[in-house]
């Protein structure tokens, strides 16, 4: 797309977007970005994260900037934020990040800038082509390693989680609380603003890596990847008990029942085998001993293991109010024929508290009623799912 400089300077106006900047004890290349960037806007954030080199200098010599600066250095999670909150508090809707080092093209900025008048609730990422030989083999694995996970967390893949360069919607983030004060903090960001809605969108970039005898890099493998894990294993956790049920729920209450059923058992692109291994894992999990997370863990295994949700949970319906009695009854006389308890298959009152007390044998009875109508019923399934199927098919190819 053809654009003149005046143009996309007219449009950082018009929709109150600047570029924000943060840097630490990058002098070598720092002018040459603000330069760069420049020809593309004149609302320039820099934010100086405690450099000890001679960032300050540098500063002092370009008018028209704003400039936050603090000492000691906090992290780039914490140069950000604080970014963000000045951005937002000069009027800015949007802030375009842009790293210190030159890695970045200042030419791709008016990418992001028509990106966003097509998705203006969006926060746009600059995917890098990480397959190109200059890219470092770390660069390269963290980046699969953390897009990987972001897919885990929130069911969105996009090719590149970790690019510094990106446009935030700052109204949006204005909403949400960041906790992590450095590299970790793209991370969190994405996948909490995911979890709010916010569409997590990608626009091609170009990248530079300098020769490795060059390269300035703040990134500490092992404590930086340690800190980044460590983030991850908690979004997984908050994902699988909080984020995938929330978000299953807001999705069932989008359609009513019957065209939910027909969407998910009927139609959809899920096989056959897959459909019946959703309905055969709602059915374990419904039976078995997981009072009070059966929900949440149908939804998350389901996730993981990329089955419908849909009929995952309604198959684990099974052990509604009516099913129940009959669950524990046959789990629990099913458990004391396996562990050869003969007095136990003569008790016919079971209530609740006689189960607590003989947990195990139910336990184990439960466990094996599960998996045996678990199989019965996903193979009875697949079965129906092909016939039906079938049938539908034939009839709509007719009807053409």
């Amino acid at each position: 797309m053809n654009h003149s400089f005046s143009d996309i300077k007219s449009l950082f106006q018009a929709y109150h977007c600047c570029v924000l900047i943060p840097t630490y004890n990058n002098g070598g290349t720092l002018k040459k970005v603000i330069e760069e960037v420049r020809k593309y806007t004149d609302n320039v954030m820099v934010v100086n994260d405690g450099a000890t080199d001679n960032t300050s200098e540098i500063l002092s010599t370009i008018d028209g900037i704003e400039i936050l600066a603090y000492s000691p250095n906090q992290g780039k999670g914490t140069a950000l934020r604080r970014g963000f909150e000045l951005a937002y508090s000069k009027g800015y809707q949007y802030a375009i990040t842009i790293d210190s080092d030159g890695q970045h093209f200042a030419e791709d900025i008016p990418k992001f800038i028509y990106k966003m008048i097509e998705h203006p609730d969006a926060l746009i990422i600059g995917a890098r082509n990480m397959e190109q030989a200059s890219v470092p083999g770390k660069s390269s694995y963290g980046n699969k390693f953390s897009n990987f996970w972001f897919w885990v967390e929130t069911g969105i893949k996009i090719p590149d989680t970790q690019s510094g360069f990106r446009l935030y919607p700052l109204k949006s983030l204005q909403k949400m609380t960041f906790y992590t004060p450095k590299y970790e903090l793209e991370i969190e960001i994405i996948v909490r603003a995911a979890w709010r809605g916010v569409p997590v969108l990608t626009v091609p970039v170009s990248v530079y890596y300098a020769p490795s005898a060059i390269r300035i890099s703040h990134f500490r493998p092992f404590k930086d990847f340690t800190r980044i894990t460590l983030l991850n294993t908690v979004l997984v956790i908050l994902a699988l008990v909080y984020y995938i049920p929330i978000r299953f729920f807001r999705n069932l209450q989008k359609k009513n029942l019957k065209q939910l059923i027909i969407d998910n058992v009927v139609d959809g692109n899920e096989t056959n085998l897959q459909k019946s291994l959703a309905i055969a894992l709602g059915i374990f999990i419904g039976i078995v001993p997981l009072w009070g997370y059966q929900i949440i863990s149908v939804i998350a295994l389901s996730h993981l293991l990329k089955l419908n949700k849909v009929l995952a949970v309604l198959a684990s319906n099974i052990s509604m109010p009516p099913m129940f009695p009959f669950i524990i009854y046959v789990s629990y006389h099913l458990g004391g024929i396996i562990m050869n308890n003969q007095n136990s298959t003569n008790q016919l009152a079971i209530n609740w508290e006689f189960v607590k007390n003989n947990f195990t044998q139910y336990a184990v009875g439960s466990l094996v009623l599960a998996t045996v109508l678990a199989l019965i019923t996903g193979v009875m399934a697949f079965v129906l799912l092909s016939i039906f199927r079938k049938s539908k098919l034939k009839i709509e190819s007719v009807n053409e």
